[in-house]
C-alpha cells in the first residue's frame, strides 16, 4: 500500500510499484484541511493515469491539541495520525507493507515525522535506495511522468511558524493567498506564503522573484482583503522555517 499525495516522489514510487507489482497495489490519499482540494484532484488524476487502485481517507489531526498548538515536532503528531489511519486500512484490506515517498534529501532536513514513520513500520524505498529529489525528477522524466517537474507541495501547516497556533481559518487564508499569487503571475514553480500574521512572507523561485518584487504594491492590494497588512518577498528554500532547527542539530556539542 502506497501513501500517495500525488507529488513528485509518491507519483514516481507508485509508478514503479504499478510496473513491478502489477495489480497488487493500493494508493491511499489522505484528505484534511492541511492540503488543498486541487492537490486531491491531482492525486486522483495521477493514480488513474497510472492504472492504480486508489482510495481517499480522512485524517483527524485536528482532534490532537498538540498538532493545533504547532510545536517544533508538529509533524510527528500529523504523521502519527496519518500512519495510524493507513495501518487500519492496510489491516482491513490485507496489505502487509505500507510505503511512503520519503527521499534521501529528507535526511538532511528536520523531519520529526520520521519518528512516527518508524513507529508504524512504514518503509521508504526511495530513501533506502539513496535517491535524491533530483534523481527522482530525472527518473520520472525518463518514465514520461507528468509529475517530473511538479513543484514541491508540503502541507499548508508548514507555512505557519512553530509556536503559532494552527487554525482552519488560517490554513484557508494561506491557501487562498497562494492561489491568488499563482494565478495572477502565472507561477508554476515553488511558491510559499508563510503566515507571520499580519505579515505575509512570500517565497518564490529565483526566476520569478524579480517579477514579484517589481509588483510589490499589486501584491499588497491582492492580499490586503485576506487581512495581510504587510508583505515581504524573498527567495524560496526548502524547509525555510526548519533552518534554525537543522543548524542547531548539526552544531558541534
Amino acid at each position: 500500500m502506497v501513501a500517495f499525495s500525488g507529488g513528485v516522489d509518491s507519483s514516481f514510487l507508485l509508478a514503479v510499484c504499478c510496473r513491478v507489482l502489477k495489480g497488487r497495489i493500493l494508493a491511499v490519499t489522505a484528505l484534511s484541511q492541511t492540503y488543498t482540494p486541487a492537490e486531491a484532484r491531482c492525486a486522483e488524476k495521477t493514480a488513474k493515469a497510472l492504472g492504480a487502485r486508489h482510495v481517499f481517507i480522512s485524517t483527524r489531526e485536528w482532534d490532537d491539541r498538540h498538532f493545533r498548538a504547532n510545536p517544533k515536532d508538529r509533524c510527528y503528531y500529523c504523521k502519527k495520525e496519518l500512519f495510524g489511519c493507513l495501518k487500519m486500512v492496510a489491516g482491513t484490506q490485507g496489505f502487509g507493507c505500507i510505503l511512503d515517498g520519503s527521499n534521501a534529501d529528507d535526511l538532511r532536513d528536520y523531519r520529526p515525522g520520521a519518528k512516527a514513520k518508524a513507529e508504524a513500520g512504514v518503509r521508504s524505498p526511495l530513501q533506502e535506495a539513496g535517491l535524491t529529489k533530483e534523481d527522482i525528477r530525472e527518473a520520472s522524466r525518463e518514465l514520461g511522468l507528468e509529475s517530473w517537474n511538479k513543484p514541491a507541495m508540503p502541507c499548508l501547516a508548514s507555512r505557519v511558524p512553530y509556536g503559532s497556533a494552527i487554525t482552519k481559518k488560517r490554513l484557508l487564508r494561506i491557501g487562498k493567498a497562494e492561489a491568488l499569487v499563482k494565478d495572477a503571475f502565472g507561477i508554476r514553480g515553488n511558491l510559499r506564503v508563510r503566515d507571520f500574521w499580519p505579515l505575509a512572507r512570500i517565497e518564490a523561485d529565483r526566476k520569478e522573484l524579480t517579477l514579484l518584487k517589481k509588483s510589490e504594491s499589486r501584491l499588497r492590494e491582492m492580499l490586503g482583503p485576506l487581512g495581510y497588512k504587510n508583505i515581504r518577498i524573498e527567495g524560496y528554500r526548502m524547509g525555510n522555517l526548519n533552518t534554525p532547527l537543522v543548524e542547531t542539530r548539526s552544531r558541534p556539542k
